[in-house]
């Protein structure tokens, strides 16, 4: 069985960030950063060497594989930001509809500024889907 590439790891989190190319995706990210620990109540850490993560759970998969993986986290991606969160909890379909200008995939948000969302929205989807997280794993 393939071993997971991306793992927690001691890559310096505001050094990353700080290396982002485009300012506004820099200072976008330096906000989230801040939105996720507050939330969270975590320190960040580095996963991989593009994702910045909060928490840790551990999961198991019926077929045997098993691994950890954060419980929330976000990578300032050349085409937008990606933030993981986790859909399912209750009022997600209404958060999401107030959240504003953003895309999904699975258990990703797509945003392209921080400007284009209701950063208190963003706060409580990302506080719910931690909750959901912690309740669940």
């Amino acid at each position: 069985m393939a071993e997971l590439k991306t793992k927690e790891n001691e890559g310096d989190v505001v050094a990353f960030l700080n290396g982002v190319a485009d300012e506004r995706k820099r200072q976008d990210s330096l906000a989230i950063l801040a939105l996720m620990q507050q939330v969270t109540q975590m320190e960040p850490k580095m996963w991989g060497d593009s994702i910045v993560g909060f928490g840790q759970y551990h999961y198991k998969y019926e077929s045997g594989r098993e691994g950890d993986w954060f419980l929330t986290g976000f990578s300032p991606r050349k085409q937008n930001l990606t933030l993981y969160i986790m859909a399912g909890f209750d009022g997600y379909d209404e958060l999401m509809a107030k959240l504003g200008k953003h895309k999904t995939g699975k258990s990703c948000l797509y945003i392209n500024k921080l400007a284009d969302v209701d950063t208190a929205v963003l706060l409580e989807l990302v506080a719910q889907s931690v909750e959901h997280m912690k309740e669940n794993a």
